[in-house]
């Protein structure tokens, strides 16, 4: 039995109260779906900026309304301390996941980045403190910066390019000071290009995957930036998921108050990863255009996994080619519906 099924069978058999920032968004929306299915009691906040009622509702559709009794929803924002109070009473554990992402929108607006990755990030965290709760957090592999070494490894990092590389080093620090200073329990999973089903495909700021998929799907070119050879280590959502749980449950004192890479090991270029959706949605799809590379992108990208995997028992189960499959399955339905809809409206 892997150490995250001994997780679940632990947690089946005796729930805990969960807060959840960004509930509603990507990432928020399926750690809440699985707490769920566990059993636990889960509070979610989220100030449906990024986020979506309809990302709720599908966990509400996948876990029925027995869990979803234990489901109670806050909408408030980060970034008002007293909303952080109120979500964090009576919590055993928090995963924060609510920030402001992408790269590119923190270089066109770092104050509103820096408000809601730093000092919303600052709220919870000392919400969390005030009623002992495990933090548990999403950083970014975004720290290590220009750092060319591969594999990435968590204590060594490079010159930062962007703000939102910036905001989720200074989350970091003051995860680590907490610790020190009020003997809190932290642990920061740096993310390494996460996607699956509910990432948002839409909008100036959407991640290359929902994009590209939405893209192949409505038979629209695909833009990539750069050559194409860029490389990212992506990562399907359940393999973060069971991330965050087991740093959330772990109890050996040396897996806390630290940094971790959660990825696969593996690296997939832009140009690996438009031919392989494009073989599983559109074979006869046109070739992609070319454009500038995108200021504040690290070239390439690929975690060490080694200290998530000896400290927190992690071991991811969806390979890439796996989740492109299930990712693209889950926009294929979405589409069905949404066109069943508009026929029976």
């Amino acid at each position: 039995m892997s150490a995250y099924e001994k997780v679940k069978a632990q947690l089946k058999a005796g729930p805990k109260r969960w807060l959840v920032t960004g509930a509603a968004g990507f990432i928020g929306s399926h750690l809440t779906e699985e707490l769920l299915r566990l059993g636990q009691q889960v509070v979610g906040l989220d100030n449906l900026a990024t986020g979506y009622r309809s990302n709720l509702e599908s966990v509400r559709g996948a876990v029925g309304d027995h869990a979803w009794k234990n489901f109670k929803f806050l909408e408030g924002d980060i970034c008002d301390p007293q909303s952080c109070v109120q979500a964090a009473n009576g919590v055993h554990a928090v995963l924060h996941q609510a920030a402001l992402g992408s790269v590119p929108r923190s270089i066109e607006e770092p104050l509103a980045s820096h408000a809601t990755n730093v000092t919303g990030f600052i709220n919870v965290l000392a919400a969390a403190r005030d009623v002992r709760a495990r933090f548990v957090f999403a950083s970014s592999s975004s720290v290590y910066g220009d750092s060319p070494a591969l594999p990435k490894v968590e204590d060594t990092i490079g010159d930062l390019l962007s703000p939102y590389a910036a905001t989720k080093l200074i989350g970091e620090t003051y995860s680590w000071v907490f610790a020190r200073c009020y003997g809190m329990e932290a642990v920061g999973l740096r993310y390494f290009n996460v996607f699956g089903p509910r990432q948002d495909p839409n909008g100036a700021y959407a991640a290359v995957i929902p994009r590209w998929i939405d893209d192949l799907l409505q038979n629209r070119t695909v833009t990539i930036n750069g050559d194409g050879e860029t490389s990212r280590d992506f990562c399907y959502i359940a393999n973060v998921v069971q991330a965050n749980i087991l740093a959330a449950t772990a109890s050996n004192p040396a897996s806390l108050n630290r940094p971790y890479n959660i990825g696969l090991g593996e690296q997939t270029t832009l140009n690996q990863l438009y031919r392989t959706l494009r073989s599983e949605i559109s074979p006869d799809a046109a070739d992609p255009v070319y454009q500038d590379f995108r200021a504040g992108d690290v070239r390439h990208s690929r975690a060490d996994i080694s200290r998530a995997e000896n400290l927190l028992g992690y071991s991811p189960t969806v390979s890439v080619p796996e989740g492109l499959r299930l990712t693209v399955d889950s926009y294929r339905a979405k589409m069905r519906r949404i066109t069943s809809s508009i026929g029976t409206s």
